[in-house]
């Protein structure tokens, strides 16, 4: 029993017991260890609707590429060219003089010059609130073969089927052909016909039957196309010199491909672009045939071309954008916790789950609002919402309009640089790195003199 006679109090063992362990739950209470405990639990809380918009993201970009699909099934895909080549079909015999196989062998040739020339007007086509780029152009394809040698092949001349040759153009998206121009074949006419003939009929495009056409040691052609597409056009560098020569009136190209162009010119009135490729820069040769054939893949990772692509993607920066969240959620958590430390305030987990939750709905806003207004637009009326939501809010919680200031401040700088993080995605991991830094230093140095032993709060700092 203790006594206390000044108060006339008295303490038996059990109120004792009872005050010593209040005085521990409340040290507990007040432990900064404890409460970035429960600020990281909610950090981690606050990563479910992280979660949730992610998925979100994905579901509006898959209403649009549905649109995209419904749009271009009809008006025409992304547009591939691969050729004009030249199969030459042939017969190979062993070395006792009898034919290898009933079935024809083919070789493959390609052109020795070739030149495309084109005019690519583009429009933007939409699908409720969606919209698709899309284009009608003229392309004029030109060169010269020179006659087909077989002989490395050990075919003699007598084997080589000259009237089962044919041209062909493959085509990715045939259907969007508008014209039916026929080939000019050495001043010649003549007409294509659908799919790639008889030896590569499995792929998609045109052809032109040669019956008759191959005398002489080359061979000049010409092929008008008028094409519809949508979003991308590409050629393929099938010449042992490919040159092409595009003119548009679409303001945001973005040129793709193996190689770039040679000369451009992007103005507010369209574009111009020259490539000038030699087959050295290629990975396949000028021939071959159906004993070493060179796959679809080989020849379709050299093209090139242009992407009418829009100047950005609203879905990838809201999807990009997302990924910070947990960084900035981990910063304004900080910086509140910061001012419990050093002005000891009290700043109740709702409260810290209230910011996280106005944070979250950020990008919410954005994703919602680039829709409609584009991103730019969206990310400064979003920002600046949930910037004015906060600070509002902290100059309540931390009892002062300059402390909820220096949190809106904290807020405009986060926002500011994942602006200029999104914008710049060849310098995001150094400014990221640099950011980091610069606020652990902060950090480090106005906790220098906390006494993190002082669990219970009484001691400040200094």
């Amino acid at each position: 029993m203790i006594h206390c006679p000044q108060h006339a109090i008295v303490i038996t063992p059990p109120q004792l017991d009872a005050m010593e362990n209040h005085k521990i739950c409340e040290q507990i209470k007040n432990s900064q260890f404890t409460r970035i405990i429960v600020v990281a639990f909610l950090i981690i809380i606050l990563q479910i609707p992280t979660l949730m918009l992610q998925g979100l993201v994905g579901e509006r970009q898959s209403l649009r590429q549905e649109a995209i699909t419904s749009i271009t099934s009809k008006w025409g895909s992304q547009q591939t060219l691969i050729g004009p080549q030249l199969v030459v079909p042939y017969q190979k015999r062993d070395a006792s003089g009898q034919l290898e196989s009933a079935a024809a062998k083919w070789g493959v040739f390609l052109p020795d010059e070739l030149q495309i020339t084109g005019q690519l007007d583009g429009e933007t086509r939409y699908r409720g609130i969606f919209e698709v780029p899309v284009y009608r152009t003229t392309l004029n394809i030109q060169g010269r073969f020179v006659r087909p040698d077989l002989t490395r092949w050990g075919v003699k001349s007598e084997d080589i089927l000259w009237d089962q040759a044919e041209l062909i153009l493959q085509i990715s998206d045939a259907h969007a052909i508008q014209t039916q121009t026929p080939l000019n074949w050495n001043n010649k006419p003549v007409a294509f016909a659908p799919g790639l003939g008889k030896f590569r009929g499995s792929e998609v495009g045109i052809h032109a039957s040669l019956k008759g056409q191959i005398t002489g040691e080359s061979f000049d052609f010409a092929i008008p196309l008028e094409l519809n597409g949508s979003e991308k056009l590409n050629f393929a560098p099938l010449g042992k010199v490919t040159q092409v020569e595009l003119t548009s009136d679409w303001t945001n190209p973005s040129f793709q491909g193996f190689w770039l162009p040679t000369q451009r010119e992007v103005t507010a009135q369209g574009f111009a672009a020259k490539w000038n490729i030699p087959s050295l820069g290629r990975n396949f040769a000028q021939q071959w045939n159906s004993d070493a054939p060179v796959s679809k893949e080989t020849v379709r990772s050299s093209v090139f071309g242009v992407d009418l692509i829009s100047p950005v993607d609203n879905y990838r920066m809201a999807e990009r954008s997302i990924k910070y969240n947990f960084l900035f959620l981990l910063l304004t958590f900080a910086a509140l916790w910061l001012f419990e430390v050093i002005v000891r305030l009290r700043v109740h987990p709702l409260q810290y789950l209230l910011v996280g939750v106005a944070m979250s709905i950020f990008y919410l806003l954005q994703l919602a609002l680039s829709e409609h207004m584009g991103f730019q637009w969206a990310y400064l009326i979003a920002s600046a919402a949930v910037v004015v939501m906060i600070t509002t809010y902290s100059f309540a919680i931390l009892k002062a309009k300059r402390r909820g200031g220096i949190i809106g401040g904290v807020q405009v700088a986060l926002y500011s640089y994942l602006y200029i993080v999104l914008v710049n995605q060849d310098y995001a991991l150094l400014m990221g790195s640099l950011g980091l830094f610069g606020f652990l230093a902060i950090v480090m140095y106005l906790t220098r003199k906390i006494d993190w032993f002082d669990s219970a709060g009484e001691k400040g700092s200094t």
